[in-house]
């Protein structure tokens, strides 16, 4: 039996099909050890029902682990042929190759909406150019990066791992960074006579509701992922999640009761 030890990544330099990138002319590859690929799927809670799609998979063992020891389906991209073919032969080995697959693929060709985790150890400039097409994602998906962050897209939770041999940069350490694409809910939504404007910058958000028997009321919190749990402290605030495009109302507040449902107003507007 072929045992996985560190985790091999190829993608710390990938070309943009149509104007390669200045770091394509090489290709390093970083060793990852064992518990730090481990401490990667843990963080995201990986188990038999998500599909894990890897950016710059190497030689497949994140895909591969995340079947073999958590139950997970998985797809590992990688630009270089021959680790790709080194991948499927190490699936075969390890006796999951019905539950993933490796492509040859740049990984801005590669189409992520089936994926429940992505997880990627890519340049800083790379995780930048990737954020937009992440945060289209199905809300509630995770994101997981090995020690580069999102910019402004600050992580949910991270995770110092120690990594006494590491052989890149002075720290002996990695950091291993967690997001849940947040719901997206920028604007007005309505609900008969109630009004819930919406403010938005990542993860956090800011509210205003009119419309209830008090004067209008606002509060901010974080999103996370579908849920958008109420402050903690100070006056009650309704408890939202977000549903197939809708808000519901989880835990009354604010005057509004449980069990409303607010819908995106159109064009700006709600229903008169």
């Amino acid at each position: 039996m072929l045992k996985y030890l560190p985790f091999l990544f190829a993608a710390l330099v990938l070309p943009v099909q149509a104007q390669p990138a200045p770091w394509a002319d090489e290709v390093p590859f970083i060793t990852t050890p064992d518990h730090v690929t481990l401490e990667m799927l843990r963080i995201a809670q990986v188990g038999p029902q998500d599909h894990l799609i890897d950016l710059g998979s190497g030689d497949g063992r994140i895909v591969i682990t995340a079947a073999r020891q958590f139950g997970a389906s998985g797809l590992g991209v990688e630009i270089v042929p021959d680790l790709v073919a080194q991948s499927r032969d190490n699936a075969r080995r390890a006796g999951v190759a019905e539950r993933v697959q490796f492509r040859t693929q740049d990984i801005f060709d590669t189409d992520l909406s089936a994926a429940s985790v992505v997880t990627m150890y890519l340049l800083p400039e790379v995780n930048l150019q990737l954020r937009p097409r992440l945060l289209r994602l199905a809300p509630g998906t995770r994101i997981v990066s090995h020690d580069w962050d999102m910019g402004g897209w600050k992580p949910d939770r991270t995770v110092r791992v120690d990594v006494p041999d590491k052989k890149v940069g002075l720290e002996k350490f990695s950091r291993i960074h967690l997001w849940q694409v947040p719901a997206p809910v920028e604007g007005l939504w309505c609900a008969g006579l109630l009004r819930l404007q919406f403010t938005q910058q990542f993860q956090q958000y800011q509210a205003r509701i009119d419309g209830v028997p008090a004067s209008a009321q606002a509060w901010q919190g974080t999103i996370q992922g579908t849920e958008l749990p109420p402050p903690v402290g100070g006056p009650l605030r309704p408890a939202l999640a977000w549903r197939d495009g809708g808000l519901d109302v989880k835990a009354g507040g604010a005057g509004v009761a449980a069990g409303t449902r607010f819908t995106r107003a159109v064009d700006g507007q709600c229903p008169a």
